[in-house]
């Protein structure tokens, strides 16, 4: 089974910023689109931003847009999501996920192997 470990969670105050790590130990992620996702407390989980295999091309939700940055690392096998400029409404569990298609949507029936999740709290 196909799974990815994502990092680099925690709790930050508004206007911090935060890097999560996603990396899988038994695939290349070389040859996916990668997407991050989170969920909300009591909320749908929703995509935030995915980059393409080569890390070419990446695409963002507007709530992120401008202040989240997906960078792919493959000689180390891992992404990165920098976020910046969080605010309350950023605190979720965020998920890493891996699709064979390319990055341009956030269909959850695409992505094929997923992690356990990582939790984001910005609070004061």
């Amino acid at each position: 089974q196909l799974q990815l470990v994502e990092s680099g969670g925690g709790s930050v105050q508004p206007g911090g910023s935060l890097r999560l790590s996603c990396t899988a130990s038994r695939f290349t992620l070389d040859y996916y689109t990668i997407g991050w996702f989170r969920q909300a407390p009591g909320k749908e989980r929703e995509g935030v931003s995915c980059i393409s295999s080569s890390g070419a091309s990446s695409n963002y939700a507007d709530s992120v847009k401008g202040r989240f940055t997906f960078s792919r690392d493959n000689a180390k096998n891992t992404v990165y999501l920098q976020m910046n400029s969080l605010n309350s409404e950023d605190t979720a569990v965020y998920y890493c996920a891996a699709s064979p298609y390319r990055c341009s949507s956030y269909r959850e029936d695409d992505y094929v192997a997923w992690g356990q999740g990582t939790q984001v709290i910005v609070s004061s």
